[in-house]
């Protein structure tokens, strides 16, 4: 009987704790979403380094929900285009929101 009281009491465990694998909304991550977005993050951080045409130093890179929002500092148009390109082709992205302002660069 005591190995039976034991299974039991193991399976009300997760129902004590709390399901562990909670689901999101449209305002809330699920574990496994928050592990998504922040992987999904990394590999937009590697390629804005990667690129050999720019870079992206004062770029900061956020995931949510597979929406990945670019947002920092660059010193052209064209490399704020050019870092939404990059992202855009990245794994797991859906859609990119690009909030990088382009410095006004004095002459």
């Amino acid at each position: 009987m005591s190995v039976l009281g034991l299974v039991i009491g193991l399976g009300a465990l997760p129902l004590l704790m709390g399901t562990g694998c909670t689901t999101g909304d449209e305002y809330t991550q699920s574990t496994g979403e928050r592990i998504d977005d922040h992987a999904t993050s990394s590999r937009v951080r590697e390629a804005l380094g990667d690129d050999s045409q720019y870079k992206y130093d004062a770029v900061t890179v956020t995931t949510f929900k597979g929406t990945v929002q670019l947002s920092g500092f660059v010193n052209s148009r064209d490399q704020k285009h050019r870092a939404a390109d990059l992202a855009r082709k990245v794994a797991g992205v859906r859609e990119v929101v690009n909030n990088i302002t382009v410095k006004e660069l004095a002459d």
